[in-house]
């Protein structure tokens, strides 16, 4: 590795197009200090090419594997299609490279576990993209909650939009494949996942859920040319759970986009106050979030000011900002040895609770779980 910055390789790269476009160069780029983007490996050597004329990157490769093969690149950038991680992500761990890798980590529970202990066993740090654990109002949140802003939480509540699982949707020819539960890529994996995983940061670890998963919506038309596809990912969530400290939450996610409605709140009840998050959209990953309070007996919530520390000197914006506070904290970890970033062990707790959701979903049962959650660190 270079003393003075980390050779990332990006694996699936679409210039303006794809995640990693619009998300992970810039926030790479934004700490050339700190990162320089060295090569990028796409299906196609031709693909390999035009990203790395496109952005001006050194080096292209056929594949992901030369592209983990070379002695020029340190990290490792997974950013392709949930189905595909496993492979890519086994063989960079076993090349001892460090890794970051999009959420969800893994299609199911037995590939996560797979690549946790993989991880474990690896000198490299390995990093999953929960970007919403970072994002500045989560983060000042949790502050607000250790600091006693509500007293003693009573309750909370979530509603959201996911989005691209409603009737219509676009980019279908891109993004059709999210909409095959088999493909590991949901609107439980990635905009409630996200979600999740914030939450149990925010408020400790949920202990027991109760689930139902359904499908009400089973073709989806594109918004681009009317053309249809068929639909076997949920659309509707619902949960009730409970958390480590005892207090009920309810959580209810659906497909498509809010019409005259808020698309994304989650309250906070407590004994001395209430905070309420709100966005645009349920994709607390990428929506712009926007915080509320007040103490108990005023009577009106008030908008809250995020501190600046809170940003951790990455952009406010959610786009790219949150990819970029995530690749600020592998930095440091790679550099110090501390745990700043998301692991993959907490990719794997946050999955054993999707699977939980999962299992009661099936069998209308109420399952219990262990608690698992390391909360990320708040800011220095």
């Amino acid at each position: 590795m270079s003393a003075d910055r980390i050779r990332v390789g990006i694996v699936g790269l679409k210039p303006g197009e794809s995640w990693a476009g619009v998300a992970h160069v810039p926030a790479l780029q934004s700490m050339p200090d700190r990162f320089v983007i060295a090569g990028v490996a796409n299906s196609r050597l031709e693909s390999s090419r035009a990203a790395a004329e496109a952005l001006g990157i050194p080096r292209a490769f056929a594949n992901a594997d030369e592209l983990i093969a070379s002695p020029d690149i340190d990290a490792v950038t997974v950013t392709i299609t949930v189905p595909q991680h496993l492979p890519v992500v086994k063989s960079a761990l076993e090349a001892g490279k460090h890794l970051y890798c999009e959420a969800p980590l893994g299609n199911g529970l037995a590939e996560v576990e797979a690549m946790a202990a993989l991880a474990r066993g690896n000198d490299g740090v390995a990093v999953v993209g929960l970007q919403a654990r970072v994002a500045p109002p989560v983060l000042y949140l949790r502050a607000l909650l250790t600091e006693g802003f509500v007293g003693r939480v009573l309750s909370s509540s979530v509603s959201g939009w996911g989005g691209n699982w409603g009737p219509t949707a676009e980019n279908l020819a891109r993004l059709g494949y999210l909409l095959d539960a088999g493909n590991g890529a949901t609107m439980l994996t990635i905009p409630l996942g996200h979600t999740l995983a914030a939450l149990r940061d925010v408020l400790g670890d949920v202990t027991e859920v109760s689930a139902l998963v359904d499908t009400r919506v089973p073709e989806v038309r594109s918004a681009d040319d009317g053309s249809t596809l068929t639909m076997t990912a949920p659309d509707q969530i619902l949960l009730t759970a409970r958390l480590e400290s005892g207090a009920p939450i309810s959580v209810h996610y659906q497909g498509g986009m809010p019409n005259g409605t808020a698309g994304f709140t989650w309250d906070i009840h407590g004994t001395e106050g209430d905070l309420r998050v709100t966005a645009p959209f349920g994709h607390t990953q990428m929506a712009p979030l926007s915080l509320f309070g007040a103490k108990a007996g005023s009577g009106r919530l008030q908008p809250i000011e995020v501190p600046p520390r809170f940003a951790e000197g990455a952009p406010e914006e959610p786009v790219p900002g949150n990819v970029t506070r995530n690749y600020a904290r592998m930095a440091q970890d790679i550099r110090t040895g501390s745990r700043r970033a998301s692991s993959f062990d907490d990719a794997l707790g946050l999955q054993r609770l999707i699977d939980a959701i999962e299992t009661s979903a099936r069998s209308g049962s109420r399952v219990m779980l262990a608690p698992s959650n390391r909360a990320v660190p708040l800011p220095e």
